[in-house]
């Protein structure tokens, strides 16, 4: 952000830079007769500059500020560069159990009142997620309780273990279980995403296994795995506290420096390096499931976030599936009617990606039917490429939905956050888009021939059976096919 400008000027500043991007898009918009006629001009765009003062204590704490003050909130948002990724073999799970072990209690907070705490200050948006490279924790508090948010953050890196016994991980052990019997083993097509892991990923490889977490792993861990697990990853100096919202840099810093100073700088945790997996040759999953609709899924290991090919491939996803004039939704959903949904997306991680297309069939219809109609349209891109207005209109959509979204706070900080840890700069937004808005019809083409091959993808088929799990089985793996 404008951390030299006035607070008022700073805010208009940021207003009239959003303003003059989305006018920018609009305009570079074509009309629908000038979609068939010629290419898209490529779209005139104001970036906005997200930008932010970063600083480390004398721990290895990382700490980055965004001062904004149009509204007075503060958003305190703090990510360990810890994940299911960073676990050790027959250890799967435990960075998800921390982040349910991380609101229970520390020494000086008793326990279960962590939300209490917050919720009775007027704070928003209380919450911690975990995924394969980082796990993060959130609130937004008002700006006069921003004390009581850094508190509470403090004593739960320096002190949880003071508090957390044997009692406490077994009882969130039984939610993390829980969680998995609900969204995984209990849901339709739920365990579908673990068999495309498996094969798309070989063993060996971080992303593997699923960040949820696995049943025998949690029950075999003993107290002290898992307090090893916390006095290694969750220290200051495998950590980044980000705040963003209305504060003074100088009065917000010396509060950080109070509550996390005095926590011990742990020993150094290495980083793993990015490190795509091209599948060598065909898999075909065959699962049944106890669902009423066929499905299938396409799914391919791509580039890491950020790295060259990644940008690209978020736009061939739009070009896919983004909207109802998208090539698949079109064929699929609109013209053959075989289809009651499609999507496609690009998940980007820190060591590799996948890029995925699911379809679900109709009443009537089959996975097969599905998988045929997609190969035909991904054929026709890896052939004739994409034109001007299907790549104007995907620019449009993923540039116009990551502005508006860092508008909040919440978002704002945690795209910071984002920043640093995958690129180490905060403040890296105009390049994030600059991949964006750089691409070219050539590039997007040449990136989708290059990552989406039929010789490198796992291509999973699910029937549906009656007495078959509802979360699926798998009944057959067919691989290395050319």
């Amino acid at each position: 952000m404008f951390l030299d400008e006035s607070p008022s000027s700073r805010g208009r500043l940021w207003r009239t830079s959003l303003l003059g991007l989305v006018i920018g898009l609009a305009l570079a918009l074509p009309s629908a007769p000038a979609l068939a006629d010629a290419p898209a001009p490529a779209p005139v765009i104001a970036t906005p500059k997200l930008e932010a003062k970063k600083t480390t204590l004398a721990n290895g704490l990382e700490v980055i500020l965004d001062e904004d003050h149009r509204t007075p909130i503060v958003t305190v948002n703090i990510w360990y560069h810890v994940g299911s990724k960073d676990e050790a073999e027959r250890r799967n799970g435990f960075a998800h159990l921390f982040e349910h072990v991380m609101f229970q209690g520390s020494k000086h907070v008793p326990e279960d009142t962590y939300f209490r705490f917050l919720e009775q200050a007027g704070a928003t948006s209380i919450n911690g997620t975990t995924n394969t490279d980082r796990t993060n924790y959130f609130e937004t508090v008002p700006a006069n309780q921003l004390e009581l948010a850094l508190w509470l953050e403090s004593d739960r890196m320096g002190f949880l273990l003071d508090h957390a016994d044997e009692k406490t991980f077994a009882s969130q052990r039984d939610v993390v279980k829980n969680e998995r019997r609900q969204n995984y083993e209990n849901a339709a097509y739920g365990l579908v995403g673990q068999y495309i892991r498996e094969e798309l990923f070989p063993k060996d490889h971080p992303y593997h296994r699923l960040t949820i977490g696995n049943p025998a792993d949690l029950d075999a861990a003993t107290i002290e795995d898992v307090r090893a697990f916390f006095r290694k990853n969750y220290v200051p100096n495998n950590a980044t506290l980000v705040l963003s919202g209305d504060f003074e840099p100088k009065k917000a810093l010396a509060l950080v420096e109070k509550y996390f100073g005095p926590i011990p700088r742990g020993q150094d945790v290495p980083r793993k390096k990015p490190a795509p997996v091209p599948h060598p040759g065909e898999a075909r999953i065959e699962v049944e499931a106890g669902v009423e609709l066929p499905r299938v899924y396409v799914s391919w290991s791509t580039p890491p976030l950020f790295s060259p090919g990644d940008a690209e491939l978020d736009l061939v996803s739009h070009v896919l599936s983004g909207g109802k004039t998208s090539r698949l939704y079109k064929r699929l959903v609109y013209d053959l009617q075989i289809a009651q949904s499609v999507s496609a997306s690009q998940m980007s991680m820190e060591l590799a990606s996948v890029f995925e297309i699911v379809a679900t069939a109709k009443p009537g219809h089959t996975a097969e039917e599905l998988l045929k109609v997609i190969d035909e349209e991904l054929a026709k891109l890896r052939t004739n490429g994409i034109d001007g207005g299907e790549l104007s209109r995907a620019k449009t959509s993923i540039l116009a939905s990551s502005v508006f979204e860092i508008e909040r706070s919440s978002a704002r900080a945690n795209r910071l956050n984002s920043y640093n840890h995958y690129v180490g700069d905060p403040s890296w937004l105009e390049k994030d888009m600059a991949r964006t808005t750089t691409a070219t019809p050539e590039s997007v083409a040449n990136v989708a021939r290059t990552w989406l091959k039929e010789k490198d993808r796992v291509v999973t088929l699910v029937t549906a059976k009656k007495d078959a799990p509802i979360a699926g089985k798998v009944v057959n793996v067919k691989r290395g096919e050319k």
